[in-house]
């Protein structure tokens, strides 16, 4: 049995895709995962499953949300070894900073930093971002609802092909320490 995170991706947003929590656990449930527990409303799933992998995990949940709700969402699952690794992998100084300032985005699969060659990193400064594994840390000292930098990142063409979706810090630190074994 493994213990997973899934990520919704846009859900509850502006009235938009709404996914009550509560039938988001009575959906997962009834996949036959165990110990279905969300975190906040902005899709965060934490479960236990004893079969796939998290490619076909996210691909289930996407078509069973489908199905439910009439709406297709994206979804990214990832184990507690993942999240963890995330976490401590962190290039900025996490422990002094607001969650705020602090967001990493996760993606669907592996990037390389020619997917971002076109963003001039220094225009931006004091934001910064770097690359991790399937993910992208950002420092944004004014928060995301300021972040020029982060309206770069978002734009299709950097993310064409991905299906990328950001946390705050204490959400991060929230889904390591929900997914770890009890």
């Amino acid at each position: 049995m493994t213990t997973y995170a899934a990520l919704l991706r846009g859900i509850n947003v502006g009235g938009a895709k709404k996914v009550p929590m509560a039938d988001l656990r009575t959906l997962m449930d009834g996949l036959g995962h165990s110990g279905v527990r969300t975190y906040l409303q902005s899709g965060q799933a934490v479960f236990t499953a004893d079969h796939g992998d998290e490619e076909s995990l996210a691909a289930e949940l996407t078509a069973a949300i489908e199905k439910h709700f009439g709406f297709s969402v994206d979804v990214i699952v990832r184990d507690h070894a993942y999240l963890a690794a995330i976490a401590d992998d962190c290039p900025f100084p996490a422990a002094e900073l607001e969650a705020k300032q602090l967001h990493v985005t996760y993606f669907s699969q592996a990037v390389d930093a020619d997917r971002f060659a076109g963003i001039d990193q220094q225009a931006f400064l004091p934001e910064e971002f770097r690359l991790g594994d399937r993910a992208l840390y950002l420092y944004v000292p004014d928060g995301l609802g300021r972040s020029k930098l982060a309206e770069q990142l978002a734009k299709p063409r950097v993310n064409k092909g991905l299906t990328a979706t950001s946390r705050n810090w204490n959400t991060v630190l929230k889904l390591v320490e929900m997914t770890a074994a009890e």
